[in-house]
């Protein structure tokens, strides 16, 4: 027998999406992620608050530490996703000067990944996650110094890979912060990566 009163409504430890709709446990990590590297574009990943994300994504304050602890954990897990996703470019290159186009194209669509990727001082860098997708992506650009010629990276295999590295890492980075506005202009940055490229590795690819 009915007592009149309306049955409290359960919160899910989760939080509920946007409308009341309970978010499924991978929905809302992606959502959390998705409104992380959001904040992280637009204002850097020192601009993140878990807080703030709860809002944006509606859900309990509580939602975000459930499953990333804290600030570092969730820049730890957006890390490991980027180096994840820049293994799986760096593999389907053909050559090294491909790998390192697809190094700048990675920067380009993923802009804030990369930023957090090489800020080693927000991660957990004891994270077996973050670890492996590291190793995979450094296996990946060891994989395409393998395709040039002795000749064109002399005897140093590991340095050559140190070398097409710093290249395609120091151009996104100053392409991402506009700092070749002037030099590339109206070109395609990538056409532009290909010519540095065949001049550092002149019998690669």
């Amino acid at each position: 027998m009915s007592s009149g009163k309306a049955s409290p409504k359960k919160s899910s430890a989760h939080g509920d999406g946007p409308g009341g709709r309970p978010y499924h446990h991978g929905d809302l990590r992606r959502a959390i992620l998705t409104a992380a590297l959001d904040v992280i574009a637009a204002d850097g990943p020192l601009g993140l608050s878990l807080r703030d994300l709860a809002r944006r994504a509606g859900v309990s304050h509580a939602a975000p530490a459930h499953h990333f602890k804290d600030r570092a954990g969730l820049l730890t897990a957006i890390a490991a996703e980027g180096f994840g996703l820049l293994a799986t470019a760096l593999g389907e290159a053909a050559d090294l000067k491909e790998a390192g186009v697809r190094y700048v194209r990675f920067a380009r669509e993923h802009p804030a990944h990369f930023q957090v990727m090489f800020t080693p001082e927000l991660l957990r860098t004891g994270d077996l996650e973050l670890a492996t997708a590291r190793a995979l992506a450094g296996d990946a650009l060891r994989e395409a110094v393998t395709t040039v010629p002795s000749e064109g990276r002399g005897t140093d295999a590991r340095l050559a890979g140190v070398a097409a590295w710093s290249l395609a890492h120091g151009f996104a980075t100053l392409l991402l912060g506009h700092n070749l506005d002037g030099p590339v202009g109206d070109r395609d940055p990538e056409e532009v990566f290909r010519e540095l490229a065949a001049m550092l590795f002149r019998h690669g690819g």
